[in-house]
């Protein structure tokens, strides 16, 4: 097998073209089937409420604050960050298509890791909002200007593409020979690099380091705004107050909690250590369940929210 990698390494040739996505194949095709009528339901309800978050910014004064810019953000993001995984997902379960080019899956991962950078930075971010909003209200406006709010979003993204341009370019230097078979239901880079008959022991420590700096970094940064706001909350003289800004933390501090959790169990360890049939699984909290959750944790839930929606939704009946 090493005369095989060494002899593959100096012609610089690979001799796959295409993987096979083996998906939840040991699942029976009834299951198979179930599920996947699940996910797609799951995946509409997904992209209909971040639409409907994104338009509704755009089209009401009250919401154009930056709190919702923000917010606007993440759901243009979920909605393609979900899609890069979940539309596979669904063709492998209904049709059985597992097949998936070199190319494509290349972009798949450059987008999966590109689009969950910008989301990890653009969590910092709001979580800034949040704690200047709350711990000096008076301020605010003065600090969360809409010029920053312009230039800090540009940067998460220009960044987060940026730097996964630098990894997508390491990846496509790596050499396959065969076998084919990825033990997942997309390109992530534990079961691809397994497949690689070329050193990947140099990507393996490109990635260690991506992802300790961007989901510890800003797991650090984010866990010192929350901080700052429950510090804030207490000395509320509202009971009322507390109570209202305690169950908005809650609820985002849970939907953090499944994004940074699943990040952990799937990124964390040892690669000797990973579990393909755990990884599958966590990897659906991640690429499906956040997602689905962020439109209601975030915005739909929100009072001014509904009340919009409400009114909009009233505005087209009559329009109809």
């Amino acid at each position: 097998q090493d005369a095989l990698k060494s002899g593959m390494g100096a012609g610089n040739e690979t001799a796959v073209a295409e993987f096979i996505l083996e998906g939840f194949s040991g699942l029976d095709q009834r299951l198979q089937l179930f599920l996947s009528l699940l996910l797609l339901l799951v995946y509409l309800t997904t992209v209909m409420g971040n639409t409907i978050i994104i338009f509704l910014f755009h089209v009401d004064h009250r919401l154009q604050t930056p709190m919702y810019f923000f917010i606007s953000n993440l759901a243009f993001l979920e909605t393609w960050f979900t899609s890069t995984t979940t539309i596979k997902l669904l063709m492998i379960l209904s049709s059985g298509r597992r097949t998936i080019s070199l190319s494509s899956c290349f972009a798949q991962s450059y987008f999966y890791f590109a689009l969950g950078c910008i989301e990890f930075v653009l969590l910092v971010v709001m979580s800034f909002d949040r704690s200047v909003a709350i711990c000096q209200p008076l301020h605010y406006a003065a600090i969360m200007k809409q010029q920053l709010c312009t230039h800090l979003v540009v940067a998460v993204w220009v960044t987060g593409f940026t730097v996964s341009g630098n990894r997508l370019v390491l990846l496509s230097k790596l050499i396959f020979c065969g076998p084919n078979k990825i033990h997942h239901f997309f390109c992530d880079n534990f079961p691809l690099f397994k497949l690689s008959c070329s050193d990947t022991s140099w990507l393996w420590k490109a990635d260690s380091v991506l992802i300790s700096f961007v989901v510890l970094g800003s797991l650090c940064l984010t866990m010192v705004s929350y901080m700052c706001i429950f510090l804030c909350i207490l000395y509320m003289p509202s009971s009322s107050g507390r109570k209202k800004a305690f169950a908005t933390c809650s609820s985002h501090l849970t939907s953090l909690t499944i994004v940074y959790g699943s990040c952990l169990v799937l990124y964390a360890r040892p690669p000797e250590d990973a579990s393909l049939e755990t990884n599958r699984i966590v990897a659906l909290l991640n690429t499906v369940l956040y997602p689905f959750l962020n439109p209601f944790i975030y915005s739909l839930r929100n009072k001014t929210v509904k009340l919009v929606l409400k009114e909009a939704i009233g505005h087209a009946k009559l329009c109809l």
